[in-house]
């Protein structure tokens, strides 16, 4: 979820969900600040924009705070990419990079995805 503000947002989220943040970390080649939640087997991710760069503060000015991307965890990143992209869908990342908590990250495009972006994320071997 794109947010303005990590430090507005995070108390919204405990409160609303009943847990804690459980971690934050800058990524900064994406100039963006996260902060993680767990709820079960799912994680909750916020995206705040370094210094109003970046994609995120993009997405923010054009479609203001919500709905960012929905990330799937892959056994392997590249290998979930080349079968998106066999499959035909168009591909953000040709192969992964180095994402957010130690994992490997890589992008659809989401004119094929019924306008959802969409991340495969897979553990750093």
């Amino acid at each position: 979820i794109a947010v303005k503000s990590l430090d507005q947002s995070i108390p919204t989220i405990e409160k609303l969900l009943n847990v804690n943040c459980y971690k934050r970390e800058v990524i900064a080649d994406q100039n963006v600040t996260t902060a993680f939640f767990k709820i079960g087997d799912t994680k909750l991710e916020l995206l705040e924009p370094i210094n109003g760069e970046g994609p995120i503060q993009k997405f923010l000015d054009s479609r203001g705070e919500g709905l960012h991307h929905i990330a799937f965890k892959v056994d392997g990143c590249d290998e979930a990419l080349t079968t998106a992209k066999s499959n035909g869908f168009r591909l953000i990342d040709q192969e992964s990079r180095p994402g957010a908590e130690n994992m490997y990250i890589g992008f659809l495009n989401p004119k094929k995805t019924f306008g959802t972006l969409i991340e495969f994320c897979s553990a750093i071997k």
